[in-house]
């Protein structure tokens, strides 16, 4: 499970830029193509988060769409699956977003 280490990651480094402050909210965000699963990086939160600033804190995560462009036809898509491809049949795409992971927002106390 990937996510337990991303979300460890994320938290370090909200902490490292809060210090010991208490976080009322976390604002993420997730594109649908990135690999994550959000529910898990909700469970691993709470886990990660215990003995931090950040115990308690509510996580918010937007999960954006991704959208990919066809070298084949040219056509410009949403892509909301990990199987990419475009409705014409042709894998050959270029990625424009939904692999995203940021940290959107931390509103401390």
């Amino acid at each position: 499970m990937h996510e337990l280490a991303i979300t460890e990651s994320m938290v370090e480094a909200i902490v490292a830029k809060v210090g010991d402050g208490a976080v009322d909210v976390v604002r993420l965000e997730i594109g649908r193509l990135s690999g994550l699963v959000s529910d898990s990086v909700r469970f691993c939160f709470e886990i990660v988060a215990a003995g931090t600033g950040l115990e308690g804190a509510r996580l918010d995560i937007d999960e954006p769409p991704g959208r990919a462009y066809c070298r084949e036809c040219g056509e410009e898509f949403a892509l909301d699956e990990p199987i990419m491809l475009c409705p014409c049949g042709s894998a050959n795409l270029d990625i424009l977003s939904g692999r995203q992971l940021r940290i959107i927002s931390v509103e401390v106390r």
